[in-house]
């Protein structure tokens, strides 16, 4: 039986997912064996689903490396800050309206993520995993993007000879040679950072479209999830009544992110909770005839709302980028601070991410051992 890590997109909240890990590791006995051999990752979560398959062969020490370099994370360690950036890269969308709405040069996007690119080259060795695969510490590592040209979304994945590649409705599983660019591509938020070109197309966030976010690690033969969640959507608050004001940019920005980072995660885990409930209704021997199988999930869940978090730290931000929040309503109360919540890269707002998903993951922490052991 293999046990699969799942990890979503969600920018900035996927500093949760660090906690989570880092309990984990010391949740289990040997803390040291990943309990993972599957991992699949999609735009933030990409990076910490490397982070962790790079360094399978030492699970504690790589949860651990995660919370150093999340803890420390500031906005000019993923993409260039100032005003004059943001100007140039105003001007240069504006422009591409003038050539059939396409960039001359690089891609369009409104923040440049160059450096993040360096920050990869300096923390993850993907070249690691061929070896890793051979050692059996890891079985697969996917990476979740976005193919810009056919719509479809594409899972990139390095692993296990044994594994065929799969080709379903929008949704294809291609083995490769994973490099940094493929997560550069997966955490290309559209519009936001650019996108990123591999072989003969280009690729952007993998959240988009990604209608069933666990059918990666049921294809590479995960026949338990571990999921990690970001979406603080579990509080059961009420709806905002009353409203003065007509939903500001940020707001439409910040739902159509939760639409591509929340919610087709928790239907996707909706879905397979019914599947599994009638399943266990049907004989071992059908389900064995019919080649089918209940599939064990865990869903960490977040006890805070990211949103509530954000509205308390948008002022460590850098000035361009409060003045750019403040101009599209992301600093306003009652839904604004959403999108703030996907672009806080400053160690505070963190921080506080790692100790709340440290804290929730530890609260089920006899549940968790079970799972994995």
């Amino acid at each position: 039986m293999k046990t699969a890590l799942v990890l979503s997109g969600g920018g900035a909240r996927a500093a949760y997912q660090v906690g989570v890990l880092q309990a984990v590791s010391e949740i289990l006995s040997n803390p040291n064996r990943n309990p993972f051999p599957i991992i699949c990752g999609t735009s933030a979560g990409a990076i910490n689903a490397a982070c962790i398959a790079a360094y399978s062969d030492f699970f504690h020490e790589a949860a651990n490396g995660l919370v150093g370099l999340w803890s420390k994370l500031r906005s000019d360690s993923i993409h260039y800050i100032g005003y004059n950036e943001l100007a140039k890269s105003s001007l240069k969308l504006f422009g591409a309206f003038f050539h059939s709405g396409i960039a001359q040069g690089r891609p369009l996007s409104l923040l440049d993520n160059t450096p993040l690119f360096h920050l990869l080259v300096e923390n993850i060795q993907l070249e690691r995993l061929d070896r890793l695969i051979k050692l059996g510490h890891l079985h697969a590592l996917s990476i979740t993007t976005l193919a810009y040209l056919s719509g479809h979304s594409i899972n990139f994945f390095q692993g296990h000879e044994s594994i065929p590649e799969w080709d379903r409705a929008r949704r294809i599983g291609k083995r490769t040679q994973l490099t940094l660019q493929h997560l550069m591509a997966s955490s290309a938020l559209p519009a936001i950072f650019p996108a990123v070109r591999i072989d003969r197309d280009y690729y952007g966030d993998g959240a988009i479209r990604q209608t069933t976010p666990m059918s990666a690690a049921l294809h590479l033969g995960a026949s338990k999830i571990f999921v990690v969640g970001v979406s603080g959507n579990n509080r059961g608050d009420s709806p905002h009544l009353g409203r003065l004001h007509s939903p500001s940019l940020a707001q439409i920005g910040g739902q159509l992110l939760n639409s591509a980072f929340i919610d087709s995660m928790e239907e996707d885990i909706e879905i397979l909770e019914r599947f599994n409930t009638l399943l266990n209704k049907i004989d071992k021997s059908e389900q064995q005839a019919a080649n089918m199988r209940p599939v064990d999930v865990l869903y960490i869940t977040p006890s805070i709302a990211f949103d509530e978090v954000a509205a308390n730290y948008v002022s460590s931000l850098p000035r361009s980028m409060r003045a750019f929040l403040k101009t599209i309503g992301a600093t306003r109360s009652g839904g604004g601070s959403s999108m703030a919540s996907y672009l806080l890269f400053e160690p505070g707002y963190c921080q506080q991410l790692i100790h709340h998903g440290y804290e929730d993951c530890m609260q089920q922490a006899k549940q968790v051992h079970a799972f994995l052991t």
